[in-house]
């Protein structure tokens, strides 16, 4: 275990996430069962020690993990759209993962694996330090009353772990259409000393919205109900 790890409690008590059905569709359930054993794994079942990326995909590239990849149509759109990078997309939903598994079968995209449970389990005990190009969070669960906001992913001892996975010179890309959890965002990534906001000249320091970003549909919900979408991008330094 590396210094790194030994500095960052391991007890987790509170999640971030809610526990739904796995009722799958009849596609979803197809989907699930003729890939999943082969671009899938439960991360609860993963062996000791960091994941070997380069044998799951069969070569050596830039690592993504996307935390939160929901029903998966932005996921499978930025995985086909750079097939010189690999992503790993972490979930708690099974119908969501077997969607993107659909999405990956009909836009026949092979860079792209998924993973079931708990990203800070995955982080923690399955990714090796530094060995992250990037790491997206977009439209986390807001849990927007404040006695729920001890839930909320984007905490200090979260960013302390996901910035220790990621290499120096790599990102941290955050977006949220809450304006307070945009705020909490910005404090927490702003408090590490390791990690740099790239746009921090820009008013409030808010990063403009990457054009290849895909509009998902949090984000035209925000728009229509008439919430401004905030997008934070950090760099290890």
């Amino acid at each position: 275990m590396s210094a790194s790890d030994q500095q960052i409690p391991h007890k987790r008590t509170v999640v971030s996430y809610v526990r739904r059905s796995d009722r799958m569709t009849a596609g979803q359930q197809r989907a699930w069962d003729r890939y999943w054993g082969e671009l899938g794994r439960d991360i609860s079942e993963l062996p000791e020690g960091p994941l070997d990326t380069t044998a799951w995909f069969g070569r050596s590239a830039p690592l993504v993990l996307e935390i939160g990849s929901g029903m998966g149509e932005t996921t499978a759109t930025m995985a086909a759209a750079r097939p010189d990078l690999d992503h790993l997309a972490v979930e708690v939903y099974k119908p969501g993962l077997a969607q993107l598994l659909l999405r990956a079968e009909k836009h026949d995209i092979d860079n792209l694996r998924l993973l079931r449970g708990d990203a800070t389990v995955l982080l923690r005990q399955h990714l090796a330090v530094g060995s992250l190009e990037e790491v997206r969070i977009f439209f986390p669960d807001p849990w927007p009353k404040k006695r729920h906001h001890k839930r909320r992913l984007v905490q200090d001892r979260f960013v302390e772990l996901v910035a220790s996975r990621i290499r120096r010179g790599g990102t941290l890309h955050l977006a949220t259409d809450w304006e307070d959890y945009a705020e909490q965002m910005r404090a927490v990534c702003t408090a590490r000393a390791e990690l740099r906001n790239r746009f921090a000249d820009h008013p409030g320091g808010w990063a403009p919205r990457p054009e290849w970003r895909p509009v998902t549909k949090f984000e035209q919900r925000a728009h229509a109900e008439g919430r401004t979408v905030h997008d934070l991008i950090f760099e290890r330094v």
